[in-house]
Protein backbone atom coordinates (compact mmCIF):
# COMPACT_ATOMS: atom_id res chain seq x y z
CA UNK A 1 0.00 0.00 0.00
CA UNK A 2 2.75 2.48 0.91
CA UNK A 3 4.78 1.97 -2.29
CA UNK A 4 1.60 2.45 -4.33
CA UNK A 5 0.80 5.66 -2.46
CA UNK A 6 4.34 6.98 -2.94
CA UNK A 7 4.09 6.15 -6.66
CA UNK A 8 0.76 7.97 -6.93
CA UNK A 9 2.25 10.99 -5.21
CA UNK A 10 5.25 11.02 -7.56
CA UNK A 11 2.92 10.82 -10.55
CA UNK A 12 1.16 13.98 -9.42
CA UNK A 13 -1.72 12.84 -7.24
CA UNK A 14 -2.73 15.41 -4.64
CA UNK A 15 -2.16 14.92 -0.93
CA UNK A 16 -5.89 14.63 -0.32
CA UNK A 17 -6.25 11.85 -2.88
CA UNK A 18 -3.24 9.96 -1.51
CA UNK A 19 -4.57 10.29 2.04
CA UNK A 20 -7.96 8.89 1.01
CA UNK A 21 -6.24 6.03 -0.83
CA UNK A 22 -4.16 5.07 2.20
CA UNK A 23 -7.23 4.87 4.46
CA UNK A 24 -9.76 3.25 2.15
CA UNK A 25 -7.49 0.65 0.51
CA UNK A 26 -6.96 -1.76 3.44
CA UNK A 27 -10.56 -1.56 4.69
CA UNK A 28 -12.67 -1.64 1.53
CA UNK A 29 -10.88 -4.40 -0.37
CA UNK A 30 -12.81 -7.46 -1.44
CA UNK A 31 -10.62 -9.69 0.75
CA UNK A 32 -11.28 -7.73 3.95
CA UNK A 33 -15.04 -7.52 3.27
CA UNK A 34 -15.40 -11.26 2.65
CA UNK A 35 -13.29 -12.30 5.62
CA UNK A 36 -15.27 -9.92 7.83
CA UNK A 37 -18.49 -11.63 6.72
CA UNK A 38 -16.97 -15.06 7.29
CA UNK A 39 -15.55 -14.40 10.77
CA UNK A 40 -17.84 -11.70 12.16
CA UNK A 41 -21.41 -10.90 11.07
CA UNK A 42 -23.40 -8.89 8.47
CA UNK A 43 -23.54 -5.74 10.63
CA UNK A 44 -19.76 -5.52 10.89
CA UNK A 45 -19.43 -6.49 7.22
CA UNK A 46 -21.43 -3.38 6.28
CA UNK A 47 -20.05 -1.09 8.99
CA UNK A 48 -16.39 -1.70 8.18
CA UNK A 49 -16.28 -0.50 4.53
CA UNK A 50 -18.84 2.26 5.20
CA UNK A 51 -16.75 3.62 8.08
CA UNK A 52 -13.61 3.34 5.93
CA UNK A 53 -15.27 5.25 3.07
CA UNK A 54 -16.41 8.15 5.26
CA UNK A 55 -13.09 8.24 7.11
CA UNK A 56 -11.13 8.30 3.85
CA UNK A 57 -13.39 10.94 2.30
CA UNK A 58 -13.23 13.12 5.43
CA UNK A 59 -9.45 12.91 5.63
CA UNK A 60 -9.05 13.67 1.92
CA UNK A 61 -11.40 16.65 2.07
CA UNK A 62 -9.74 17.98 5.24
CA UNK A 63 -6.31 17.66 3.65
CA UNK A 64 -7.49 19.48 0.52
CA UNK A 65 -9.08 22.30 2.53
CA UNK A 66 -6.12 22.85 4.85
CA UNK A 67 -3.45 22.36 2.19
CA UNK A 68 -1.83 25.79 2.02
CA UNK A 69 0.53 24.71 -0.77
CA UNK A 70 -1.60 23.43 -3.62
CA UNK A 71 -0.18 20.77 -5.89
CA UNK A 72 0.65 21.96 -9.38
CA UNK A 73 2.47 18.88 -10.65
CA UNK A 74 1.26 17.39 -13.91
CA UNK A 75 -0.21 13.91 -13.56
CA UNK A 76 1.60 11.30 -15.64
CA UNK A 77 -0.72 8.28 -15.91
CA UNK A 78 0.62 4.77 -16.38
CA UNK A 79 -1.10 3.40 -19.52
CA UNK A 80 1.07 0.32 -19.98
CA UNK A 81 -0.56 -3.06 -20.60
CA UNK A 82 -1.29 -4.88 -17.30
CA UNK A 83 -1.70 -8.25 -19.05
CA UNK A 84 1.71 -8.92 -20.60
CA UNK A 85 3.33 -5.49 -21.02
CA UNK A 86 2.92 -5.55 -24.82
CA UNK A 87 2.03 -1.84 -24.89
CA UNK A 88 3.79 0.95 -23.02
CA UNK A 89 0.87 3.34 -23.47
CA UNK A 90 3.05 5.84 -25.33
CA UNK A 91 4.18 4.32 -28.64
CA UNK A 92 0.85 2.51 -29.11
CA UNK A 93 -2.66 3.91 -28.91
CA UNK A 94 -4.32 2.81 -25.64
CA UNK A 95 -7.76 3.04 -27.30
CA UNK A 96 -6.73 0.47 -29.89
CA UNK A 97 -4.92 -1.65 -27.33
CA UNK A 98 -8.11 -2.19 -25.31
CA UNK A 99 -9.23 -4.59 -28.05
CA UNK A 100 -5.91 -6.45 -28.18
CA UNK A 101 -6.63 -8.91 -25.35
CA UNK A 102 -9.77 -11.01 -25.00
CA UNK A 103 -11.94 -11.18 -21.89
CA UNK A 104 -10.68 -14.71 -21.20
CA UNK A 105 -7.03 -13.50 -21.27
CA UNK A 106 -7.78 -10.68 -18.85
CA UNK A 107 -9.73 -13.03 -16.57
CA UNK A 108 -6.87 -15.53 -16.56
CA UNK A 109 -4.34 -12.83 -15.63
CA UNK A 110 -6.59 -11.59 -12.84
CA UNK A 111 -7.13 -15.08 -11.40
CA UNK A 112 -3.42 -15.87 -11.66
CA UNK A 113 -2.60 -12.71 -9.72
CA UNK A 114 -5.26 -13.49 -7.08
CA UNK A 115 -4.02 -17.02 -6.43
CA UNK A 116 -0.28 -16.26 -6.60
CA UNK A 117 1.08 -12.77 -5.87
CA UNK A 118 -1.97 -11.50 -3.98
CA UNK A 119 -2.27 -14.48 -1.62
CA UNK A 120 1.52 -14.68 -1.27
CA UNK A 121 1.39 -11.23 0.32
CA UNK A 122 -1.55 -12.06 2.60
CA UNK A 123 -0.90 -15.66 3.68
CA UNK A 124 1.77 -14.94 6.28
CA UNK A 125 -0.17 -12.17 8.00
CA UNK A 126 -3.43 -14.14 7.85
CA UNK A 127 -1.96 -17.13 9.70
CA UNK A 128 -0.25 -14.84 12.21
CA UNK A 129 -3.66 -13.33 12.92
CA UNK A 130 -5.19 -16.78 13.31
CA UNK A 131 -2.48 -17.82 15.76
CA UNK A 132 -2.90 -14.66 17.86
CA UNK A 133 -6.66 -15.18 17.83
CA UNK A 134 -6.15 -18.78 18.95
CA UNK A 135 -3.91 -17.67 21.83
CA UNK A 136 -6.49 -15.07 22.93
CA UNK A 137 -9.31 -17.61 22.76
CA UNK A 138 -7.40 -20.33 24.62
CA UNK A 139 -5.56 -18.39 27.33
CA UNK A 140 -7.64 -15.31 28.18
CA UNK A 141 -10.65 -15.82 30.49
CA UNK A 142 -14.04 -15.19 28.92
CA UNK A 143 -14.99 -12.23 31.11
CA UNK A 144 -11.65 -10.47 31.53
CA UNK A 145 -12.41 -7.65 29.08
CA UNK A 146 -16.02 -7.11 30.15
CA UNK A 147 -14.96 -7.15 33.82
CA UNK A 148 -11.88 -4.92 33.66
CA UNK A 149 -12.26 -2.95 30.44
CA UNK A 150 -15.98 -2.52 29.99
CA UNK A 151 -17.36 -0.88 26.87
CA UNK A 152 -17.89 2.56 25.43
CA UNK A 153 -15.29 5.29 25.08
CA UNK A 154 -12.60 3.89 27.46
CA UNK A 155 -12.47 0.58 25.59
CA UNK A 156 -12.27 2.35 22.25
CA UNK A 157 -9.47 4.63 23.38
CA UNK A 158 -7.55 1.56 24.52
CA UNK A 159 -8.12 -0.07 21.10
CA UNK A 160 -6.74 3.12 19.51
CA UNK A 161 -3.68 3.00 21.75
CA UNK A 162 -3.08 -0.61 20.71
CA UNK A 163 -3.99 -0.30 17.04
CA UNK A 164 -2.24 2.94 16.01
CA UNK A 165 1.43 2.09 16.72
CA UNK A 166 1.29 -1.58 15.68
CA UNK A 167 1.32 -2.91 12.14
CA UNK A 168 -1.36 -5.47 11.35
CA UNK A 169 -2.99 -5.91 7.96
CA UNK A 170 -6.75 -5.87 7.45
CA UNK A 171 -6.89 -9.61 6.83
CA UNK A 172 -4.94 -10.53 9.97
CA UNK A 173 -6.82 -8.07 12.18
CA UNK A 174 -10.20 -9.69 11.50
CA UNK A 175 -9.69 -12.99 13.37
CA UNK A 176 -8.12 -11.03 16.24
CA UNK A 177 -11.21 -8.79 16.40
CA UNK A 178 -13.45 -11.86 16.39
CA UNK A 179 -11.50 -13.37 19.29
CA UNK A 180 -11.69 -10.08 21.24
CA UNK A 181 -15.48 -9.93 20.78
CA UNK A 182 -15.79 -13.53 22.02
CA UNK A 183 -13.89 -12.47 25.13
CA UNK A 184 -16.21 -9.56 25.88
CA UNK A 185 -14.96 -6.58 23.86
CA UNK A 186 -17.84 -4.57 22.43
CA UNK A 187 -18.29 -4.66 18.63
CA UNK A 188 -17.72 -0.91 18.50
CA UNK A 189 -14.33 -1.25 20.22
CA UNK A 190 -13.46 -4.10 17.85
CA UNK A 191 -14.36 -1.85 14.90
CA UNK A 192 -11.98 0.81 16.23
CA UNK A 193 -9.22 -1.80 16.19
CA UNK A 194 -10.20 -2.90 12.66
CA UNK A 195 -10.05 0.69 11.40
CA UNK A 196 -6.96 1.94 13.23
CA UNK A 197 -4.78 -1.17 13.06
CA UNK A 198 -4.42 -1.61 9.27
CA UNK A 199 -4.37 2.10 8.43
CA UNK A 200 -1.68 3.24 10.89
CA UNK A 201 1.60 2.12 12.40
CA UNK A 202 4.83 3.79 13.42
CA UNK A 203 6.64 2.86 10.21
CA UNK A 204 3.89 4.09 7.87
CA UNK A 205 3.49 7.35 9.79
CA UNK A 206 7.22 7.98 9.41
CA UNK A 207 7.00 7.40 5.64
CA UNK A 208 3.90 9.57 5.37
CA UNK A 209 5.62 12.38 7.21
CA UNK A 210 8.39 12.36 4.62
CA UNK A 211 6.08 12.05 1.61
CA UNK A 212 3.12 14.22 2.60
CA UNK A 213 4.57 16.36 5.38
CA UNK A 214 3.95 16.55 9.12
CA UNK A 215 0.75 18.58 8.84
CA UNK A 216 -0.84 16.13 6.42
CA UNK A 217 0.22 13.21 8.62
CA UNK A 218 -1.35 14.93 11.62
CA UNK A 219 -4.63 15.36 9.71
CA UNK A 220 -4.44 11.73 8.60
CA UNK A 221 -4.00 10.43 12.15
CA UNK A 222 -6.55 12.79 13.73
CA UNK A 223 -9.32 11.95 11.28
CA UNK A 224 -8.70 8.20 11.62
CA UNK A 225 -8.82 8.35 15.42
CA UNK A 226 -11.90 10.59 15.54
CA UNK A 227 -13.84 8.67 12.88
CA UNK A 228 -12.96 5.27 14.38
CA UNK A 229 -14.30 6.27 17.80
CA UNK A 230 -17.42 7.91 16.31
CA UNK A 231 -18.28 4.86 14.21
CA UNK A 232 -17.46 2.57 17.12
CA UNK A 233 -20.00 4.34 19.32
CA UNK A 234 -22.53 4.26 16.47
CA UNK A 235 -22.06 0.52 15.88
CA UNK A 236 -22.58 -0.24 19.57
CA UNK A 237 -25.87 1.66 19.39
CA UNK A 238 -26.91 -0.29 16.28
CA UNK A 239 -26.31 -3.60 18.03
CA UNK A 240 -28.20 -2.38 21.12
CA UNK A 241 -31.20 -1.15 19.12
CA UNK A 242 -31.30 -4.31 16.99
CA UNK A 243 -31.03 -6.52 20.05
CA UNK A 244 -28.24 -8.54 18.42
CA UNK A 245 -25.46 -10.17 20.42
CA UNK A 246 -22.18 -9.78 18.57
CA UNK A 247 -20.67 -12.62 20.56
CA UNK A 248 -23.47 -15.02 19.56
CA UNK A 249 -23.32 -14.11 15.86
CA UNK A 250 -19.55 -14.57 15.42
CA UNK A 251 -18.78 -16.96 12.58
CA UNK A 252 -22.39 -17.89 11.81
CA UNK A 253 -21.83 -17.26 8.09
CA UNK A 254 -20.32 -20.75 7.88
CA UNK A 255 -23.63 -22.32 8.91
CA UNK A 256 -25.12 -21.45 5.53
CA UNK A 257 -22.52 -23.60 3.73
CA UNK A 258 -22.53 -27.41 3.53
CA UNK A 259 -19.81 -29.19 5.47
CA UNK A 260 -18.19 -30.70 2.38
CA UNK A 261 -17.78 -27.23 0.85
CA UNK A 262 -16.21 -25.89 4.05
CA UNK A 263 -13.68 -28.73 4.11
CA UNK A 264 -12.92 -28.36 0.41
CA UNK A 265 -12.39 -24.59 0.78
CA UNK A 266 -10.11 -25.15 3.79
CA UNK A 267 -8.08 -27.71 1.84
CA UNK A 268 -7.68 -25.32 -1.11
CA UNK A 269 -6.66 -22.49 1.22
CA UNK A 270 -4.06 -24.65 2.94
CA UNK A 271 -2.74 -25.85 -0.43
CA UNK A 272 -2.34 -22.29 -1.68
CA UNK A 273 -0.63 -21.29 1.58
CA UNK A 274 2.12 -23.94 1.65
CA UNK A 275 4.43 -22.20 -0.81
CA UNK A 276 4.13 -18.60 0.52
CA UNK A 277 4.43 -19.75 4.15
CA UNK A 278 7.54 -21.77 3.29
CA UNK A 279 9.07 -18.73 1.57
CA UNK A 280 8.19 -16.52 4.57
CA UNK A 281 9.79 -19.01 6.97
CA UNK A 282 12.90 -19.31 4.79
CA UNK A 283 13.23 -15.52 4.55
CA UNK A 284 12.89 -15.22 8.34
CA UNK A 285 15.51 -17.91 8.85
CA UNK A 286 17.93 -16.09 6.53
CA UNK A 287 17.39 -12.83 8.40
CA UNK A 288 18.09 -14.52 11.73
CA UNK A 289 21.22 -16.14 10.30
CA UNK A 290 22.49 -12.81 8.92
CA UNK A 291 21.78 -11.10 12.24
CA UNK A 292 23.66 -13.76 14.19
CA UNK A 293 26.54 -13.65 11.72
CA UNK A 294 26.75 -9.87 11.96
CA UNK A 295 26.62 -10.07 15.77
CA UNK A 296 29.43 -12.64 15.86
CA UNK A 297 31.59 -10.47 13.58
CA UNK A 298 30.98 -7.47 15.81
CA UNK A 299 32.02 -9.50 18.85
CA UNK A 300 35.21 -10.70 17.16
CA UNK A 301 36.07 -7.14 16.10
CA UNK A 302 35.82 -5.94 19.70
CA UNK A 303 38.32 -8.57 20.89
CA UNK A 304 41.97 -7.44 21.37
CA UNK A 305 44.56 -8.47 18.74
CA UNK A 306 46.14 -11.87 19.19
CA UNK A 307 49.10 -11.80 21.60
CA UNK A 308 48.23 -8.38 23.03
CA UNK A 309 46.37 -8.55 26.34
CA UNK A 310 43.72 -5.91 27.05
CA UNK A 311 44.91 -2.77 28.80
CA UNK A 312 43.10 -3.63 32.02
CA UNK A 313 44.76 -7.03 32.33
CA UNK A 314 47.49 -7.28 34.91
CA UNK A 315 50.52 -9.54 34.74
CA UNK A 316 49.83 -13.23 35.12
Amino acid sequence: MLPAAVSLRKQGAGKGAVTSFLISTPESGVDSIFITYALLDPIMTIARPVAAFFTAASAGIAETIFDTKKDADEVIPDLSCPVDGCCDGVSCDPRQHRLHHSVSEKTYVGLRYAFTEFWDDLAGWFFVGLMIAGVITALIPDDIFSRHLGSGLPAMLLMLAVGIPLYICATASTPIAAALILKGVSPGAALVFLLAGPATNVASLTVLSGVLGKRATGIYLTVIAGSAVAFGLLVDQVYALAGVSARASIGQAAESMPAWLELAAAAVLLGLSVKPLFHKASALQRRVFKYRKASSRSTLTDLPPSGNPPDNCGPT
